[in-house]
């Protein structure tokens, strides 16, 4: 699994790529979240368009950075779920955490 972070008017873009399950990249996916916390940084999308499939330490990341999120007020979406993932978090009720949206452009409009 790959992730990539890009700051987009005040709002992190957290681009996943791979398998998303038990793996360090996950780790990083929550450190990071909590590091830009930090830094003031409390808008947050997640880009999971090109995530092959999740599990539930996946999931877990997902609630527990929804969490670090709730804890500063801020916001957090994704976008772009592929059905697949999209069932996934449906069944374990992971998804009615989240704001859904079907672009990036969407997500940082909303989140403005």
């Amino acid at each position: 699994m790959a992730v990539k972070i890009k700051i987009i008017d005040n709002v992190a873009i957290i681009k996943v790529r791979g398998i998303f399950n038990d793996n360090e990249e996950i780790t990083e996916i929550r450190d990071q979240v909590k590091k830009l916390i930090s830094e003031h940084i409390h808008k947050f999308v997640l880009d999971l368009s090109r995530v092959k499939w999740m599990n539930s330490h996946g999931l877990g990341t997902l609630m527990a950075c929804y969490s670090s999120v709730q804890n500063v007020n801020g916001k957090i979406g994704i976008a772009k779920t592929p059905d697949r993932i999209m069932k996934i978090m449906t069944i374990s009720n992971v998804h009615r955490l989240f704001d859904h949206f079907d672009s990036l452009k969407q997500a940082i409009r909303y989140f403005q």
